[in-house]
């Protein structure tokens, strides 16, 4: 790898328009004051490194599955799949991505399966980082069936400074893990309902990278794991 790949990355397509509205903004600060001007292409710089989107590189032995998003394991507890998905009614343990405006904000499939429903929501822009979050704000979410027939949802929900949720995919799309499926505008988080006896293998606090981290092996017996910080 190239140093320069190290610090340079490829941006998403959805993030051009906004690159170029605040490099326009930086050049008319520059026509006010020099020191705005500066300003402005910092932010610039920030924009362009809020969409960029990394190379990946997924495991893909069968049984894992891996986080949807960069961020840190900010919940993890048992919770019932959104309603508009029409999955059981039964509590599943959700496991929840926060990322934060610096973190990369694509989001990939963390199994691979047919995607089987696709539910959006409207609602608030509670902070993600809140458990009513989940319950309360805007949202879309995806139930993905796995070859097995077992079923896992992940929600993509707004955050308080997202103002827009983008889903690539449709219903009935065939996806791998790892392949990109949407991203969120600007900070937010992701929930990840896991199917019924299957432990994560990740605990609080923990750093994600979306489409590398592995969240949980369903071929594992090991026990939901403890961590200590330090």
């Amino acid at each position: 790898m190239r140093m320069r790949d190290t610090f340079i990355k490829p941006m998403h397509p959805e993030g051009r328009k906004f690159v170029a509205i605040f490099a326009a903004i930086a050049f008319v600060l520059f026509l006010l004051a020099d020191f705005l001007g500066w300003i402005g292409v910092g932010l610039t710089v920030w924009c362009y490194y809020f969409f960029r989107d990394p190379k990946r590189a997924t495991p893909t032995r069968e049984g894992l599955l891996v986080s949807p998003a960069d961020g840190i394991v900010s919940l993890i507890e048992k919770a019932v799949p959104p309603a508009e998905l029409g999955m059981s009614d039964q509590a599943l343990t959700r496991v929840s991505v926060f990322m934060s405006v610096f973190n990369c904000h694509v989001n990939r499939t963390p199994i691979a399966g047919k995607i089987l429903a696709i539910g959006y929501r409207p609602g608030k822009f509670l902070n993600a980082s809140l458990d009513k979050a989940s319950v309360d704000n805007e949202r879309n979410s995806l139930c993905i069936e796995m070859a097995d027939g077992r079923q896992i949802a992940v929600v993509q929900i707004a955050g308080l400074v997202a103002r827009r949720i983008v889903c690539f995919v449709s219903k009935g799309q065939l996806m791998q893990t790892g392949e990109r499926f949407g991203l969120i505008r600007f900070g937010s988080r992701l929930d990840v309902y896991l199917p019924e006896g299957v432990e994560p293998l990740v605990s609080l606090g923990q750093t994600m990278v979306a489409g590398e981290s592995v969240i949980a092996d369903f071929t594992a017996q090991e026990a939901a794991r403890i961590a200590r910080t330090g």
